[in-house]
């Protein structure tokens, strides 16, 4: 049995429909943001860097987002295996998501980490620009391979929880992204939202009827924080 930590809307959201999507058992575990949890010695012990999610799992926990996807893919067989002709795609675009687009996108949700308060404006032109051509080179990534980034499989399901944050974070900043500029991943939102656990996950978070086709701000279960 597996247990997640997570928060509503944070990267945990990933595990979590990949996890519901292919029938795997787990528990959940919610990390408090409005009491800073995540900072606190015990959530430390598991994940060092204070970040979620984290996946205690029977051989020990996991943390970062793409470490935890690797890991099931390889252990529940919900990709490529090292011997597929598509495993090298697989890995190019698990690591693309996690190490430079999901990674781009959170310069643009905490701008004050990365910039001067007098340079956000500027930060946030150039890093949603950066974005955009993400989000180009993974439509065409998408659509030439449609089985890797299929709805409910880990590629498929990153893409979308990305594409979710980009249309309502930061909160008080200028929207950008029109999913409608890019066809397959559009289709993919409607695929994922189509799958039955997306509703039941979307209820547990809060995050409405429509999180990718038409996202709107989550209203957290009581005792959570985004």
């Amino acid at each position: 049995m597996y247990r997640l930590h997570y928060a509503p809307d944070n990267a945990s959201l990933v595990i979590r429909l990949v996890l519901d999507g292919a029938g795997i058992p787990y528990r959940t575990a919610l990390v408090d943001r409005r009491t800073r949890q995540q900072d606190g010695p015990a959530y430390r012990a598991l994940n060092p860097t204070g970040l979620i999610p984290t996946l205690e799992t029977p051989v020990g926990p996991i943390s970062e987002t793409g470490a935890i996807l690797l890991w099931l893919t390889d252990m529940h067989r919900l990709g490529p295996g090292p011997a597929d002709p598509d495993r090298p795609a697989f890995l190019k675009w698990l690591f693309f998501l996690s190490n430079t687009a999901h990674a781009d996108l959170r310069t643009i949700f905490y701008p004050h980490q990365y910039a001067p308060a007098d340079a956000h404006a500027a930060h946030h032109e150039i890093m949603s620009a950066r974005m955009l051509r993400h989000f180009g080179l993974l439509d065409s990534a998408a659509r030439a391979h449609p089985a890797l980034f299929a709805a409910g499989r880990p590629l498929g399901v990153y893409t979308v929880v990305l594409t979710r944050w980009a249309a309502l974070y930061p909160v008080d900043g200028p929207r950008w992204l029109d999913l409608a500029d890019y066809p397959t991943l559009a289709a993919l939102a409607r695929a994922q939202e189509a799958r039955v656990e997306t509703p039941v996950v979307a209820r547990a978070e809060g995050l409405g009827p429509h999180p990718f086709t038409n996202p709107e701000q989550p209203n957290p279960p009581e005792g959570s924080v985004l």
